[in-house]
């Protein structure tokens, strides 16, 4: 892990990797944005260690990128959501997955990723193929690809 120190550097890629560059957050990140809340069920999706996923939420929380949401008194036990400043990492998490649709995925893209309103494909600019209005999180599902 990074210093989180930058005196060499002023760099905001380096301070945003600091926060979201480790394989296990992205990937409770990408859950989030697939309607997982509940730890338990990050836990069954990923197949992530209970430790590290309790750091990974944790951190998450503390950087203003999810909120613990209570669910259940007895016993105490909480949702996990994203804020807007977590919502807002989802024009980077898409251009992620179309980068790696490109670069490693031969037998093509894993999961399509279409716009609810007309079910054309997100493009790179995240508008509709068809219908051509921007697109958000909230405008989109996904559904099985050639390389599911």
């Amino acid at each position: 892990m990074l210093p989180r120190t930058y005196d060499n550097q002023n760099c905001s890629i380096a301070r945003a990797l600091e926060i979201v560059g480790d394989r296990w957050t992205m990937l409770v990140i990408r859950s989030a944005f697939e309607g997982v809340r509940r730890f338990d069920d990050f836990q069954d999706e990923l197949g992530v260690a209970r430790n590290v996923l309790t750091d990974r939420l944790a951190r998450l929380c503390e950087e203003g990128l999810m909120r613990k949401v209570p669910y259940q008194e007895r016993p105490e036990r909480y949702e996990y959501r994203l804020t807007r400043k977590g919502v807002e990492l989802w024009p980077a998490m898409m251009t992620l997955l179309m980068w790696g649709d490109r670069h490693y995925a031969p037998e093509g893209p894993p999961v399509l990723v279409g716009h609810k309103g007309c079910s054309g494909a997100l493009t790179e600019q995240l508008t509709c193929d068809a219908c051509g209005v921007h697109l958000g999180p909230r405008d989109v599902e996904q559904r099985p690809g050639p390389g599911a």
